[in-house]
């Protein structure tokens, strides 16, 4: 395209030149340098026109590119941006999840804990009792006549809430007294009276005085419940739990202030027949409380589904779990790791109340502030104590009852 357009522009030199000498009656050298004149004016013209078109074009490409880099730059901080929210959201649930898969872990091995040790004393129960002869035993004639006679006494220990130290509830202990007065401890006659079926006898005893303690306070207009500590066995003895649940359907307007208790390691071990029997309970109206409870990693809805509705722990190993940020946490709906100072809300949230119990001195009383557990349980705040002589004699078993369940001794 160019060269055709310097080609015209030397015919138009060559026209100028040729119009001089034949117009203006130029000379020819003047007419031939007219027409080279014309011709390199024309082509100067022609560069320079050429020349600032590319330098525009030049321009405009560097401004689109950039502003395509700017673009590009832009992309890049934004998808910079979302890369490292996708990170931090997906270290935050590998962190959830793992702290989880622990947590289900500690409660595995702890379930598979109480499993073998259930085995190991059910094993060990079995192999020692036919070398043993219950009816040559001291500590179980003892026991025997202690339940014929009726000399099944109760001692109460205040359980009190924190911080105000109001008493809110008595935990109710059994003590078997020989005919001399003189006490025969749990230590003593509990396992004698597990080998010989007599749990049940004892329990139903034990029942009756709570109940009984129980219509005293209220007649003073005191609002005082009563833990009354039951035996796995009791639960599950197809003799004497007719007699218990008769007992306590006559007995249904004490639901809100008796509290029936059983071991956590049976809790978690519990047969059918004691699930079927404690929702028995439950539809009464009665609650249950878990004692001896060894961790904090405790399913809770299912806690819950069986009318449970207070859980103790020891103080000491309560803090420590409470303080430990990997420490055992509740099983619940929520779904992040919940810290020591929410624990006790959390239990709340599915009606369950903490007791901080065998609390021993005022350093562990405030050890137990610090996470807002409402009650605690202790020497600190009061040892078991019988109940006044007077008020023994007017809950003393009517003989009827006391005939009756000796028969199935």
């Amino acid at each position: 395209m160019t060269f055709v357009l310097f080609l015209l522009y030397m015919a138009i030199g060559g026209a100028v030149g040729y119009a001089g000498w034949s117009l203006l009656d130029l000379g020819i050298p003047l007419s031939i340098a007219s027409g080279a004149i014309t011709t390199a004016i024309l082509g100067q013209i022609h560069l320079l026109a050429t020349n600032g078109s590319s330098k525009r074009e030049l321009n405009e490409r560097l401004e689109a590119v950039e502003k395509e880099t700017r673009n590009t730059g832009r992309r890049m901080d934004v998808i910079e941006a979302r890369t490292d929210a996708v990170e931090e959201t997906v270290k935050h649930e590998l962190t959830e999840r793992r702290d989880a898969l622990v947590s289900e872990m500690k409660q595995l091995e702890s379930l598979i804990d109480r499993l073998s040790r259930s085995f190991e004393t059910k094993l060990q129960e079995t192999s020692a009792s036919p070398s043993f002869a219950p009816n040559e035993d001291a500590i179980l004639r003892d026991v025997r006549d202690a339940l014929k006679d009726g000399r099944v006494d109760l001692h109460l220990q205040p359980i009190v809430s924190l911080p105000q130290r109001r008493v809110s509830f008595y935990e109710g202990f059994t003590r078997l007294r020989r005919p001399d007065g003189s006490l025969i401890l749990p230590a003593e006659f509990l396992d004698a009276a597990r080998r010989a079926s007599l749990m049940g006898q004892i329990d139903n005893f034990t029942l009756f005085r709570c109940v009984q303690i129980v219509r005293r306070l209220a007649e003073r207009d005191r609002r005082v419940g009563v833990f009354c500590n039951i035996a796995a066995a009791s639960l599950e003895d197809s003799t004497f739990f007719p007699f218990f649940l008769e007992f306590m359907t006559e007995n249904r307007d004490l639901s809100g202030a008796v509290i029936f208790e059983i071991r956590g390691d049976r809790f978690e071990t519990r047969s059918r027949l004691m699930r079927e029997n404690m929702d028995k309970l439950t539809a009464l109206g009665f609650r249950f409380s878990i004692d001896h409870a060894d961790t904090l990693g405790l399913d809770l809805p299912r806690l819950q589904s069986a009318g449970v509705r207070f859980v103790k722990m020891n103080g000491h190993a309560l803090i420590d779990q409470l303080r430990d940020p990997m420490g055992a946490r509740p099983v619940s709906s929520i779904n992040r790791r919940i810290e020591g100072e929410e624990v006790s809300a959390v239990f709340s949230r599915y009606g369950i109340t903490m007791i901080a119990e065998k609390i021993e001195d005022e350093a562990s009383v405030v050890e137990v502030l610090e996470y807002d557990i409402p009650y605690g349980q202790g020497h600190v705040f009061g040892a078991p104590r019988p109940i006044k002589a007077s008020l023994m004699e007017e809950t003393a078993p009517p003989p009827q009852m006391v005939q009756r369940l000796s028969k199935f001794g």
